[in-house]
């Protein structure tokens, strides 16, 4: 089950205007959206409903310990469960070559922050996508703490981006 949220405004004219002045410009694109951001973030939802919803758009779940690990091709999401208003942790991991690893997390990163209501989703999608060729970066996006991590020279060489709560303020990690 995906969600997709669509935001849209459609401004109708007529010769209605008993006064006979001009209508005012539209002013529907607020600076909000021109700068990338939305003026409302998705609602929160917990752990839960992502997993729900990572499961019906055909990832595969399980639970290990405290975390939910859904996977899709060679990317594996996790969610850290719980009873919070929004996971704490979310966090994509791929194994393979930087290169690899990296591009196989960028494919499935939009999809990923839509279904677990992670917002800005744009413009951490476009920061991850700016980092190529780096081992480490972090970022702060709305409420999330962005850190990305490339391992190249160990036995399991990958990449993981992992997003966390920065509002989160108990049980915030998995323990």
């Amino acid at each position: 089950m995906s969600t997709a949220l669509l935001i849209g405004t459609t401004a109708c004219s007529s010769d209605d205007n008993p006064s006979g002045e001009a209508p005012a410009p539209s002013t529907a694109q607020s600076a909000a959206d021109r700068s990338g951001t939305t003026s409302s973030a998705p609602a929160d939802i917990p752990a839960s409903q992502v997993v729900a919803g990572l499961t019906g758009a055909g990832y595969k779940c399980a639970r290990d310990g405290d975390y939910a690990i859904c996977t899709t091709g060679p990317v594996a999401v996790w969610v850290l469960t719980g009873d919070h208003k929004r996971p704490p942790v979310v966090s994509l991991h791929s194994l393979g070559t930087a290169e690899k690893a990296t591009a196989d997390i960028a494919k499935v990163l939009p999809q990923a922050l839509e279904i677990a209501h992670v917002a800005p989703a744009q413009r951490i999608t476009e920061w991850f996508g700016q980092q190529a060729g780096k081992t480490t970066a972090k970022v702060t996006e709305g409420d999330w703490q962005v850190e990305l991590s490339v391992e190249v020279d160990t036995e399991e060489p990958g990449a993981h981006l992992s997003l966390m709560d920065r509002l989160c303020k108990t049980d915030c990690v998995a323990e």
